[in-house]
C-alpha cells in the first residue's frame, strides 16, 4: 500500500495544541516544504522538539518567527536571535537540554522507557525539580521520557511502503523520531517502488512511517 499524501493533506494533521518533533541538525535534515506548508497553515499552540530553533528564515525557525510555539524543548536556541527574543521576553517557554539528554528521552519514549539515569547535568540548573538517584555512590538525574503527537522527518530515500534512507548527516535526529510520534510523516526527496532500495541500508523500516510526501532537494 502506498502511503503518499500530498503536502496540503499532511500538514492537517496538526492540530493547535499539539507536541510535534522536526527532525534536523541546524536545519541539515529538516522537512522544509513541510514547515512552509505549517507556516502558511498558521496552527498556533504548538509544543516544538527539536535539536535547535533554526535559522530565522530556515526551518523550524521561520515557526518560531511566525510564534507558533508555545514551548521548546531544545538544546540550543543561539542560532535565532528571536527564539531567545521570545525566551527572554516569557512569550514563549523554552527548555534547554543537553543534547545527548535530548536524544535519550526520545529513544525512551520510541521504545517505551519509563526514562533513564544520567550523571548530565548534577550540581547545574539541570538539575532542579529532577530526582536524584544515587547508584554505586555516584549521584544520577532521573530523566523522564518525551513523546510526540506528530513527527516530521526528511528521508533521502523512502519505498511507497515507507522504508528510508538517510543520507550522511541528514540522519541526526530523524531516524529516532520517525519511531517516536503517534504519527509519523516523512518529506522524502525521492519516493520509489517497493524493492528499488536495498534492504541491507534501509535505516528506519515502513512500520515507523504513516504518510509520506514529496518534498525536494
Amino acid at each position: 500500500m502506498c502511503k503518499e499524501i500530498t503536502i496540503d493533506e499532511a500538514v492537517h494533521y496538526i492540530k493547535e495544541g499539539d507536541t510535534i518533533m522536526v527532525g534536523g541538525f541546524m536545519t541539515n535534515g529538516t522537512p522544509e516544504y513541510l514547515i512552509d506548508a505549517l507556516v502558511e497553515k498558521g496552527v498556533k499552540n504548538l509544543t516544538l522538539i527539536c535539536n535547535d530553533a533554526g535559522f530565522l528564515d530556515k526551518g523550524v525557525g521561520k515557526m518560531v518567527a511566525n510564534k507558533q510555539f508555545s514551548r521548546i524543548i531544545a538544546s540550543h536556541i543561539g542560532l535565532n536571535r528571536e527564539a531567545g527574543r521570545q525566551m527572554t521576553s516569557g512569550e514563549t517557554r523554552i527548555d534547554l537540554v543537553p543534547q545527548g539528554t535530548l536524544i535519550e528521552q526520545i529513544r525512551s519514549g520510541a521504545f517505551g522507557l519509563g526514562g533513564f539515569l544520567t550523571p548530565t547535568g548534577i550540581g547545574t540548573l539541570i538539575e532542579e525539580g529532577k530526582q536524584v538517584i544515587r547508584v554505586n555512590e555516584r549521584d544520577y538525574l532521573l530523566e523522564e521520557p518525551l513523546k510526540a503527537d506528530v513527527a516530521l522527518i526528511f528521508a533521502h530515500l523512502a519505498d511507497e511502503k515507507g522504508n528510508l534512507q538517510f543520507k550522511g548527516s541528514e540522519n541526526n535526529f530523524n531516524q529516532m523520531m520517525a519511531a517516536n510520534a503517534k504519527t509519523t510523516i516523512v518529506e522524502a526527496r525521492k519516493i520509489v517502488k517497493a524493492g528499488e532500495i536495498d534492504p541491507n541500508f534501509i535505516h528506519t523500516p515502513g512500520i515507523f512511517v504513516d504518510y509520506l510526501v514529496q518534498g525536494g532537494n
